[in-house]
């Protein structure tokens, strides 16, 4: 994030819908969003989960030659910030993806048939990978969402009998403002992303969600319930904060 303190307060104005454009990023086009604030007295540029888009908040009335002078300022800024995500072509052979925190080498066996699947060889861990190199990233994604499921749903039927509630259904996304979620009435929503960190952190997004079931609340019981199911609440959280937005940085599209 990188803000601007203006030097002065304008007066409140009633704030113009959000408005969507493109931008240039070192050669890369990238989607902004601005959102105008009667409130603020600073303009705030945030680079959203993954880095594969910008959302800009400015004070209401600010001219647009400020908001373009203030983009143009941070370019090198973008830049540096930016390098820091992967792309789609780091989905391909001899590149490393993690599963359940561990690094696996990509290899792409150029055979037209045959499952994707993770194995040892020589001592490390390696994804093989069938079918054609274009196929690669949806193949790899394919193969992330089935481990997902699988490990979020063996976590889950661990956790919900200890508070006594039953899940409705489980369902996997590619949310990017939130990691999960619970309905009122049991259903779960899980990002299948989750999958690729470490199992300590995918057990605590597991244990949050199903302690939803009984506190539809961020409160005390519900932190007290929540470290109950995962002793390692706190480090997961933190794990999270730290490397989560890496996590949305590959592009399997």
């Amino acid at each position: 994030m990188f803000s601007s303190l203006l030097k002065s307060r304008r007066a409140p104005r009633t704030p113009p819908p959000p408005e969507t454009r493109q931008v240039e990023v070192n050669g890369r086009s990238l989607p902004l969003t601005i959102r105008h604030n009667a409130q603020a007295t600073r303009l705030t540029l945030r680079i959203e989960p993954g880095g594969r888009a910008l959302k800009l908040t400015v004070p209401t009335g600010l001219p647009e030659r400020e908001i373009r002078d203030f983009l143009d300022r941070h370019q090198a800024w973008l830049m540096t910030k930016l390098a820091r995500f992967s792309t789609r072509s780091a989905l391909s052979d001899g590149h490393h993806i993690f599963i359940r925190g561990v690094a696996h080498r990509i290899d792409e066996t150029g055979k037209l048939r045959g499952l994707t699947e993770a194995v040892i060889v020589d001592g490390e861990p390696v994804l093989r990978v069938s079918g054609s190199s274009e196929h690669v990233p949806r193949r790899i994604c394919d193969f992330l969402k089935k481990e997902a499921r699988k490990d979020l749903e063996a976590r889950v039927a661990v956790h919900a009998p200890i508070v006594g509630r039953k899940v409705r259904s489980l369902t996997l996304r590619d949310t990017r403002s939130r990691w999960g979620s619970c309905s009122a009435d049991g259903a779960l929503s899980f990002s299948w992303r989750i999958v690729m960190a470490p199992p300590f952190v995918l057990d605590y997004l597991a244990a949050h969600e199903v302690a939803h079931l009984r506190e539809m609340n961020h409160g005390p019981a519900f932190w007290s319930l929540c470290e109950r199911l995962c002793p390692r609440v706190e480090e997961a959280k933190r794990w999270l904060k730290r490397h989560g937005t890496m996590l949305h940085a590959l592009d399997f599209d």
